[in-house]
């Protein structure tokens, strides 16, 4: 049985270049995802689902099994990682990783109607399968460059995220009562105003609500060329994280991977 546990654990977890089984499974799971992705595009498309709805349906009970199959087969052999080596809560700490929990997420709409949940929240639930997207993550280096970066430049979002509702919630309110009195059902509220406020300080500009009064116009003068510095920010600190890990990637692959002394060119 151990054996068996090793064999499948090559195949799931450490696959490399070199094991011809590992690769073939990886080129059709993320072929698998590809498809369903694919598939729940092409259902929004009336004429299709009419014409192909049972082979869409039979197409999604392969891939539920498929996938459920895989992800079963990931807690089963997940001990064999050090990081998750106790039988109980090894696996436990396993399932509420990033990763695991996007697997639990690829196949949970598929059984939600087995638990007798209401079909208008079943039919929102069902967005959840774009998460099989999600599941690429593990085969590519570029989104896990990504991945890295957004985790290694947290603080710094976060503190630009705060700022930035802050500043929504500050703009939202003061054009609210600069407003309200001259366009009652534009600005019928902050919360109302905060649409405004968010097309603003995006920059974005729908043009579905804006400020008809002198002073309105002024303040959103103003939070719109806020709104230019405060979304340049972010743009800034990505770059410099993505530039940060593409040098120290350049750094490893030009060291030994055993003393880490820098190889000669």
């Amino acid at each position: 049985m151990k054996k068996i546990k090793q064999v499948f654990f090559n195949i799931l977890e450490v696959s490399g270049p070199e094991d011809r089984i590992g690769r073939i499974f990886d080129i059709f799971l993320i072929s698998l995802i590809l498809l369903n992705v694919l598939a729940l595009v092409l259902e929004t498309v009336q004429p299709i689902e009419e014409a192909a709805g049972t082979f869409f349906y039979r197409f999604e009970l392969f891939s539920v099994m498929f996938f459920s199959a895989e992800y079963l087969l990931r807690i089963w052999i997940i001990t064999l990682d050090p990081r998750f080596s106790h039988p109980v809560s090894g696996r436990l700490r396993y399932m509420i990783t990033f990763i695991a929990l996007i697997d639990l997420f690829a196949i949970l709409p598929f059984f939600m109607p087995m638990l007798n949940i209401d079909l208008r929240f079943l039919r929102l639930f069902r967005i959840f399968r774009i998460f099989r997207l999600l599941k690429i993550v593990r085969y590519f280096k570029a989104l896990n460059l990504m991945a890295r970066v957004f985790i290694n430049k947290k603080e710094e979002l976060i503190m630009i995220l705060t700022f930035v509702l802050f500043m929504l919630v500050l703009s939202a309110s003061l054009m609210y009562y600069i407003e309200n009195a001259a366009q009652p059902e534009a600005f019928a509220s902050i919360p109302d105003a905060m649409w405004w406020g968010i097309a603003t300080l995006t920059t974005v500009g729908y043009g579905d609500v804006y400020p008809v009064t002198p002073l309105g116009q002024i303040l959103g003068a103003f939070i719109a060329l806020l709104g230019i510095g405060f979304f340049a920010l972010p743009t800034g600190i990505l770059a410099s994280g993505f530039s940060e890990e593409i040098r120290k990637n350049k750094n490893e692959s030009s060291s030994c991977p055993h003393c880490g002394k820098k190889l000669p060119d």
